[in-house]
Parts: structure tokens; C-alpha cells; sequence
């Protein structure tokens, strides 16, 4: 299925009339950085994109899916991303202490929370002097649509490393639903909120384990038991009805009870988008609902594995409450890498240079 963009205009929500896309040129192109956590790709603009109003940050959020949405394609698909692509755009904070705030972007639209691009983040927030650098440890409040997150950065000799980040609370919203397949497979799942809400359940219901081998089979299958989420659960969130939507599907080795030896996962989310890390958001869902099930205790550490094997580590560092549920803050630690800086422009008469997407 090929994904071209013929529109040419975008609707302005304040009149009945149509706006011209407007593509950066040569003399004004978009800067990005890139860096990778685990293997997940995140592209930070850093230059050359056009302001985003509201007065925060959802509703920075809503103006960019009205009107800007064009650029998310022309960034985050080819010929310059790829259907796994993974963005951040930078806007003006509305909460009071933030240090930066942002927006997630990807092959579907703009998610809620992401803790891959939060470990990156952080990083790039102390190296590109958006906060100065303390030794050993640089905290970094990053407001994302899910709220402020607040990350810690290792610095040593002037050099940042590792990244913890402590989430919003998080929260099992439900536990071993029954639902059914579009097959009429059954299966149950639990479903839980990390700054994003996901399905959660064990593989080996459908007789899958968590292999680089099996991710067509596993993609495929996430997408049905969103589905089948989707068609009988209705979500909510406390803070706000923007929030209450389902990202995805993560898919588990089962090993959810705490033990040394590391569990594996698989995050699909998005429009069919494979995580390559092991999904901080998820990670914070996981802790969650293990903590609400009593398969982990507080400060006991957990390795959380990726598709291709990353890691990250993640703990329940304190409880709360998130409206009527009770909640975690969850503790999640990784490293991201940086990976090279472009410069994007758009060539009159270049039609698929918009952006597209096979798949």
C-alpha cells in the first residue's frame, strides 16, 4: 500500500478557506540530529520549523495534527525516514520548571509519551547546552503530552552516558480481559497506561515467542488484538480525553513475576510500528501492572529486553494515585547514541519528495 501525499492544502480551523503546504527550501531547510536508543531511531529538529501555537502542550499538539502534519510525512517517511522512523519536534514549554518540551512524532501521528526519546533527550538537552551540565548527575524536565517527565543524566568529565527517567504515574487500567480474535482465537490481556496506554499480554497464547524471526507474525497479531481492544474497551484518563486512546500492543515472553534473568518484549504501535528498544512508556506499563498484580516490589530492578535484544532497566521507585487508580512512578534507564545531523529541503516539482510510505 503506498502512502503519497496529493493534497496540497490543509484546512484552516479558523475560516472556511485552504492553506498552502508550505515545504522548507534549500535557503531554508529543516535541521535535524540523529540519535538512536536501543536501535529505536529518534530524529530531533533542531532548526528551520515553523511555530507552534496553543496554550499547551495538547493543544500544540492538536494545532501540529491540523496543520502541520505534512511535515511529520515529509520527515518521518521517505526519501529521507523510513516506515519506522521516530521524530521529536521541540516547542516552547507551558509548564512552569520545564526545561524543554516536545512533540512525538511518527509513521501514524503524534504520540502521548515516549521514553526512547526521553533517554535521548536528555542527552541532547545537556550536549547542546538547552541545560547546563552538573557533575555526576544533570536532571533534565522534559513537559511532553502526558505531562512533565522528569530524566537524570550521568556526566562524567564533561561527557553525559546513561539516562533514568521518572515517569508519569502509570497505572494497570485493566487485568486479564477476555477478548476475541477476529479469527475467534480467545485470549486474555491486561491493559496499562505508562504515558501511553497499551495492550499487554504473553505470546505464548498464540504460541509465539519473542524472535527477530517472528515479528511479521507478531505485527500482524498486535494489530488484531488492538482490533479486538478497540471494539470493546473504552478508554479513559484522568488528566484529560486526549490522553485515552490505545498506542499499541506490547507482546511479552510471560515472565512477568520479578526475577533476575531478563524479560523480553515487543512493542507494535502506531500504524503497524515496530519498536526496536524495549519501549520506555511500555517498560513504565509493565512495572505497572506487574506492581499491581504483586509480581515486583519497589525498588527491585528489572532488565527489560528488546526484539533485537537492547536493554533497558527499570524499577517501581515510588506508589501514587492517578485519579480513581492506584499508580507507580516508574524508574526506567538506557542509553542513546548519536548518529549523525542532516539538513532536509523540499525541490519544486518534486512530487514524491513529499513524502510516502510502502508497506
Amino acid at each position: 500500500m503506498s502512502d503519497l501525499p496529493h493534497d496540497k492544502s490543509v484546512k484552516n480551523p479558523n475560516d472556511d478557506s485552504q492553506m498552502p503546504l508550505i515545504y522548507p527550501d534549500q535557503a531554508s531547510p529543516i535541521e535535524v540530529i540523529d540519535m538512536h536508543t536501543g536501535g529505536e531511531p529518534l530524529r530531533i529538529v533542531t532548526a528551520g520549523y515553523p511555530d507552534i501555537p496553543g496554550k499547551d502542550i495538547l493543544a500544540k499538539r492538536r494545532y501540529a495534527k491540523t496543520n502541520l502534519d505534512h511535515l511529520r510525512r515529509f520527515l518521518m517517511f521517505e526519501p529521507r525516514g523510513h516506515y519506522d522512523m521516530y521524530g521529536a519536534v521541540l516547542v516552547e514549554p507551558s509548564l512552569a520548571g520545564a526545561d524543554l518540551a516536545v512533540l512525538f512524532i511518527h509513521n501514524e501521528g503524534y504520540s502521548t509519551m515516549c521514553g526512547h526519546a526521553i533517554l535521548a533527550l536528555g542527552r541532547y538537552a545537556i550536549d547542546y547546552g538547552l541545560v547546563p551540565a552538573v557533575e555526576p548527575i544533570t536532571q533534565v524536565n522534559i513537559e511532553c503530552p502526558c505531562g512533565m517527565v522528569r530524566a537524570e543524566v550521568e556526566v562524567k568529565d564533561g561527557k553525559t552516558g546513561k539516562v533514568r527517567f521518572a515517569s508519569v504515574p502509570s497505572f494497570m487500567f485493566a487485568a486479564d480481559l477476555e477478548l476475541q480474535l477476529s479469527d475467534g482465537h480467545r485470549f486474555k490481556t491486561d491493559i496499562g497506561y505508562g504515558g501511553a496506554f497499551y495492550a499487554i499480554l504473553d505470546a505464548g497464547q498464540f504460541g509465539l515467542e519473542i524472535t527477530p524471526t517472528n515479528v511479521g507474525k507478531l505485527t500482524i497479531l498486535a494489530e488484531d488484538i488492538c482490533a479486538a481492544v478497540n471494539a470493546s474497551i473504552a478508554l479513559t484518563h484522568p488528566d484529560h480525553n486526549d490522553l485515552a486512546f490505545l498506542y499499541g500492543a506490547i507482546l511479552t515472553d510471560g515472565k512477568d513475576a520479578y526475577e533476575d534473568n531478563p524479560t523480553r518484549n515487543i512493542c507494535v504501535f502506531a500504524k503497524n510500528q515496530v519498536d526496536r528498544s524495549p519501549t520506555g512508556s511500555g517498560v513504565s506499563a509493565r512495572l505497572a501492572i506487574q506492581h499491581a498484580k504483586g509480581l515486583i516490589a519497589p525498588n527491585q530492578t528489572r532488565q527489560f529486553d528488546s526484539i533485537i535484544g537492547s536493554s533497558f532497566e527499570g524499577s517501581v521507585a515510588s506508589t501514587t494515585t492517578c485519579g480513581p487508580h492506584q499508580a507507580i512512578i516508574a524508574s526506567v534507564t538506557g542509553q542513546a547514541h548519536y548518529s549523525g545531523t542532516a539538513r532536509f529541503w523540499h525541490e519544486g516539482g518534486d512530487e514524491v519528495g513529499r513524502g510516502f510510505s510502502v508497506g
